[in-house]
């Protein structure tokens, strides 16, 4: 099943099947819950007229590779803003949160511009896309990485943080316009910014993860887009970080910040 397909599932079913190909270690891939459950909240508001502004998920339980629900309710719906919050069910429990708010765009006097500046990274053709192998999770099998800055993954690294380009695989997802949920799902696959840092392969995992869209959202699905991430402290097991995210052309698209269970 594609994601194309998937989507198109939620749109028909209460129940939907989790396809193959996107686990992570005991559950699914935290980017492709976010992605199924952005879907359902674009469905229910059926405005085209609001964008997204910020989403926050929490990811209370492992989703196991089989049937879930996806049940929405809109909080609020002022004139500008409307609030909705998203859940995924499986085994009578609630296992993934989202809480999003969509606004129309309005008339301001009020304009700063103090984002971080994109790096300057070498072209694609010049780094190696990451490889696909049995080390790396499933999921990472979806995607194309390629590192620019900063160490890989459980090199015992001094320091945290790395930065590249990514996008989703085009020999596994077919071209087409990128959807708000298409980019809630392609934005997690990055590792968290500590992971350089572990000696050995042990798990980290994200608890809740907030995105704030910045830019336009007028992509293709085979685009690459840049990444960086910063951690702001690492302790007690758990971690804290933000990344921005940019297009080809530099212009930042968003920002977002998450919390990292660290079993090391």
């Amino acid at each position: 099943m594609s994601l194309a397909q998937l989507f198109k599932s939620i749109e028909q079913n209460e129940w939907v099947d989790i396809p193959q190909g996107w686990l992570q270690g005991r559950t699914i891939y935290g980017g492709l819950a976010a992605g199924m459950m952005m879907h359902k909240a674009l469905l229910t508001i059926n405005d085209p007229s609001k964008q997204l502004l910020n989403t926050s998920v929490t990811f209370v339980g492992p989703v196991q590779e089989s049937k879930v629900k996806l049940t929405a309710e809109i909080l609020r719906q002022g004139k500008s803003v409307t609030t909705i919050e998203v859940r995924i069910w499986q085994d009578n429990a609630v296992q993934s949160i989202l809480l999003a708010s969509f606004g129309t765009l309005r008339e301001s006097t009020i304009q700063v511009s103090n984002e971080t500046a994109a790096p300057d990274y070498p072209p694609v053709e010049q780094l190696n896309v990451l490889p696909k192998n049995a080390i790396a999770p499933q999921c990472f099998q979806q995607f194309e990485l390629a590192w620019a800055e900063g160490n890989y993954p459980c090199t015992a690294s001094k320091k945290p943080d790395f930065g590249g380009w990514f996008r989703f695989d085009p020999n596994l997802h077919e071209n087409r316009e990128m959807s708000t949920a298409d980019f809630m799902t392609l934005f997690d696959v990055w590792p968290p910014g500590v992971l350089p840092m572990f000696k050995t392969f042990l798990p980290a995992s994200s608890l809740t993860w907030q995105v704030t869209f910045i830019g336009s959202t007028q992509y293709q699905l085979h685009d690459w887009f840049k990444y960086k991430v910063v951690t702001d402290h690492a302790e007690n097991g758990y971690s804290t970080e933000y990344a921005h995210i940019w297009d080809s052309n530099n212009r930042l698209i968003a920002i977002y910040r998450q919390t990292v269970t660290v079993f090391a």
